[in-house]
């Protein structure tokens, strides 16, 4: 098994995490203490599975690192769709209809009926956010394969801030059920309000620093952790840190959407 950040033996510290588990409401992972699991098809990859339906999600979403010759070459389809985003180095990605090398910021959408592979490319590990969901088909529609790069997609304001921005990676299409997205937060900045509402979310920290409203807590959240939240959980969160010193705060995060509530 091992842990993700490869630490062994005793640490000169107490024992301590800021890893905090809320099943069916919320849960904040920080990176140390995380586990490497074995999973058939990873090919030398390092494997950590972040959110699951153990702790209430409708999803599972997985850090994976790739290294030389690492490899996967069947992730979702009959009936799971799959999100890659590539945090860094680079890899080949390819389901039935396209075929890519992505780089730092590329991301992969395929859609339930078409399996993902990835193999590693170019040169050093490459490490990758993965996310995994049962599709909820809805008639008249369907979703597509969707690829690209995030530094080719333009920063939004965000709900009329303007040191708050978002990226949006899919469609705004019915055929979609879920998207992912980015937001980034100036130091200082922060959600318009605290929000809450029926979807869930699942989060992975990629720069800075912030404090995180959760339930009814605030709690620090740094680059390499994960966040999820269940449905109604009450969430917003502040950028902090040094102006012009420490990175803003960014983070990619799913959201379930354009469906109703199945009764």
């Amino acid at each position: 098994m091992g842990y993700l950040n490869g630490q062994l033996g005793y640490r000169n510290e107490l024992l301590a995490t800021r890893s905090i588990v809320k099943k069916e409401n919320w849960v904040l992972l920080e990176p140390d203490g995380l586990v490497k699991n074995a999973i058939p098809g990873y090919v030398n990859c390092d494997t950590t599975i972040l959110g699951s339906p153990a702790m209430g999600a409708s999803f599972a979403d997985y850090i994976v690192t790739v290294h030389e010759g690492g490899k996967n070459d069947a992730i979702g389809g009959d009936g799971i769709e799959t999100f890659l985003y590539v945090v860094d180095g680079s890899v080949s990605v390819k389901n039935a209809d396209k075929e890519v090398v992505l780089v730092k910021g590329g991301y992969f959408y395929s859609p339930e009926n078409l399996p993902l592979s990835f193999a590693h490319s170019g040169e050093g590990d490459a490490k990758l956010y993965l996310y995994r969901r049962r599709y909820d088909k809805l008639e008249g529609y369907a979703a597509y394969t969707v690829t690209g790069n995030e530094a080719d997609l333009e920063w939004q304001e965000y709900e009329g801030m303007t040191n708050c921005y978002i990226r949006d990676f899919l469609p705004k299409d019915f055929g979609f059920d879920m998207n992912m997205h980015i937001l980034k937060f100036h130091i200082g900045a922060s959600h318009g309000y605290i929000e809450t509402h029926v979807q869930q979310h699942g989060m992975y920290f990629l720069s800075g620093k912030g404090m995180y409203r959760l339930d009814d807590e605030w709690l620090p959240v740094q680059k390499g952790d994960y966040v999820f939240m269940d449905a109604y959980c009450p969430q917003a969160c502040y950028a902090v840190g040094d102006e012009g010193i420490e990175e803003e705060l960014t983070y990619i995060y799913s959201k379930d959407c354009n469906r109703d509530v199945a009764l």
